[in-house]
């Protein structure tokens, strides 16, 4: 019997093994991380007039039919361009037992790019949630949003990870946690989750962040410490502790605290909230097990912070809460955990591009 909680990679590959997971093309170790999968494009790719959800009683079949454009074949890799949304079949699709649940986001790397993807499934009301006994395909929308992109059969833009029970932490339960194995660096501020702030007063020198440019090349999705910073991105420097966010612009930026994910936990970024400010924070959310903790090479990471600013130019400042990671309790121990066994991009991070960029001192 699976416990309550989110499921680790051993049981992960149960869920292969009985069909619960299957897919077109053998799904590789390499796609198991320590509490998610990565999920892997199709051939082809669907240019669509818009976003849009199937609904509960359609299927996105269906949906593509009424507002595909033209199709896009990725197996030798396509532009995908800025400002257009594009809908592609995944590899993998699912067969849920009764009462287990599931929940997309994108991959750390792909955040970090202004790549907005989100999963949608058949008879879907939400982006990025698969319900308890879902039975179909998966299809992922992808808006590229700051940079045009080459993208191939094959490639990972998103992870999933499923839930059995409860699997939520509460504020008790965090506070309990942090006075065993402390979870943020400083005093933990927790309030439906563990809350976050922005660091816009490094200890050395005046970089707080990047903004991206407004006109440039595109970026091969393969291509990994292969383009110039400079060619995408513009340097953010202050020593008055904040920043004017602008309107449409998108920001990588970096948490004031380091934060670490204990082998039986898991997290997720919370949903923006308005009353913040007029900017979203994160569109990466899952955090592996061994994320930031010791024993798995860490001390710690930092959060990188993906922002876009809204409606109206923001003073951002130095400290200012932005944000919430929201803790869930594992089902079982992984077998790896993230820094360890498995290769990890971002263990120990501070202020980081996403890995297809050469690598920026900070």
């Amino acid at each position: 019997m699976t416990h309550s909680g989110v499921l680790a990679d051993h049981q992960l590959r149960d869920l292969i093994a009985n069909g619960a997971i299957t897919a077109t093309a053998a799904i590789a170790d390499g796609q198991i991380q320590p509490a998610s999968l990565d999920l892997r494009l199709g051939a082809t790719a669907y240019r669509v007039r818009a976003s849009f959800l199937a609904g509960r009683n359609r299927t996105v079949t269906k949906r593509l039919a009424d507002f595909q454009m033209h199709t896009i074949d990725l197996t030798e890799g396509a532009v995908l361009e800025k400002g257009c949304v594009y809908v592609v079949p995944l590899l993998e699709s699912l067969a849920l037992p009764n009462g287990m649940t599931a929940a997309a986001s994108a991959k750390s790397s792909i955040g970090r790019l202004d790549l907005l993807t989100r999963i949608i499934t058949d008879h879907g009301v939400e982006f990025d949630r698969v319900p308890a006994g879902y039975t179909g395909p998966l299809y992922v929308e992808i808006c590229p949003r700051s940079f045009s992109v080459v993208a191939r059969q094959g490639q990972m833009l998103n992870q999933i990870i499923f839930r059995q029970g409860q699997t939520f932490m509460s504020d008790d339960d965090l506070r309990a946690l942090h006075a065993v194995t402390p979870i943020v660096s400083g005093d933990p501020v927790i309030s439906d989750g563990l809350g976050f702030s922005v660091d816009l007063e490094p200890a050395s020198g005046t970089l707080v962040g990047y903004r991206a440019k407004p006109h440039t090349g595109v970026i091969d999705l393969s291509l990994l410490a292969h383009y110039d910073p400079a060619d995408y991105w513009e340097e953010l420097h202050t020593k008055d502790g904040w920043i004017i966010l602008d309107p449409g612009a998108f920001y990588i930026l970096v948490s004031r605290e380091s934060i670490v994910i204990p082998p039986m936990q898991a997290a997720e970024m919370a949903p923006y909230l308005a009353m913040v400010g007029e900017f979203r924070v994160h569109y990466a959310g899952f955090f592996d097990p061994g994320f930031g903790y010791a024993a798995a090479g860490g001390k710690g990471s930092r959060g990188v912070l993906e922002v876009r600013c809204h409606e109206a130019p923001f003073v951002l400042e130095h400290g200012q809460v932005v944000g919430r990671l929201v803790y869930e309790h594992m089902s079982a121990m992984p077998e790896a955990l993230y820094g360890v066994d498995m290769k990890s991009n971002y263990q120990g991070q501070g202020l980081k591009l996403s890995k297809h960029f050469k690598s920026v001192e900070c």
